[in-house]
C-alpha cells in the first residue's frame, strides 16, 4: 500500500511541476468537494445536494485554483522571492487587506446567486449582515495560516497548503451560508 501512495505522490509532485496550472485547479475542485461533502454531512443532510457539489467542485477548479496560483506568483514577484520576517509580514499584509476581503466577498455573492439560486436582493441582505463576520473571522484565522504559508513553504506548494486549509475554511463558509439560510426559513 505504502508504494502506491508513493508513486501517487510522486506522480502528483511531476503533474505539479509539468502543469502547476492545471494541477492547482484540480487540487482545489477535489478539495472543495471534500469541504462541501463534510459541511452537507455536519449539517445534517442526508442526501447528498449534488448540483451543489458540482458548483462548489466548479468554484474551486475555475476560480480558487487559479487565483492562487497567480497571487503567489505576483506576491513572490513583488518582494523578489523574498521570506525573511519583514517580507513575510508584508506579504500577508497585502493578502489580507486585498485577496481576502475579496474572496469572501465573491464566495458569498456565487454560493448565494450561483449555488442557492437566490435572488441578488436576498443575496445582498445576507451578505451586509454576515459580510463583517465572516471577514473578522478570516482576518483572525489567514493572517496565521500565511505567515506559516509563506515563510516555510515553498512557493510551488504554497497554494495547495492554503488549499489543504482553505477546505477547513470551506467548511466554515458551508455552516456559516446554511445558518443564513435557516434563520431566513
Amino acid at each position: 500500500m505504502g508504494s502506491i501512495a508513493k508513486k501517487g505522490l510522486q506522480h502528483y509532485l511531476l503533474q505539479l511541476q509539468q502543469h502547476p496550472l492545471r494541477t492547482k485547479a484540480i487540487t482545489a475542485g477535489v478539495l472543495s468537494a471534500i469541504s462541501d461533502i463534510v459541511a452537507q454531512k455536519i449539517t445534517g443532510i442526508q442526501k447528498l445536494q449534488v448540483r451543489r457539489l458540482l458548483l462548489k467542485v466548479l468554484f474551486g477548479v475555475a476560480y480558487l485554483g487559479p487565483f492562487g496560483h497567480f497571487l503567489h506568483l505576483l506576491l513572490d514577484k513583488l518582494f523578489k522571492g523574498k521570506r525573511d520576517k519583514s517580507t513575510v509580514a508584508k506579504k500577508v499584509l497585502l493578502e489580507q487587506v486585498t485577496s481576502s476581503p475579496w474572496n469572501n466577498l465573491l464566495f458569498m455573492v456565487y454560493y448565494g446567486l450561483v449555488v442557492e439560486s437566490r435572488p441578488w436582493i436576498q443575496v445582498k441582505s445576507n451578505i451586509k449582515r454576515e459580510y463583517p463576520k465572516v471577514q473578522y473571522t478570516a482576518w483572525a484565522f489567514w493572517p496565521v495560516v500565511g505567515w506559516v504559508n509563506h515563510l516555510y513553504v515553498p512557493l510551488q506548494f504554497r497554494v495547495i497548503f492554503h488549499s489543504i486549509i482553505a477546505c477547513c475554511w470551506g467548511i466554515f463558509l458551508n455552516l456559516r451560508a446554511r445558518s443564513m439560510v435557516l434563520k431566513k426559513a
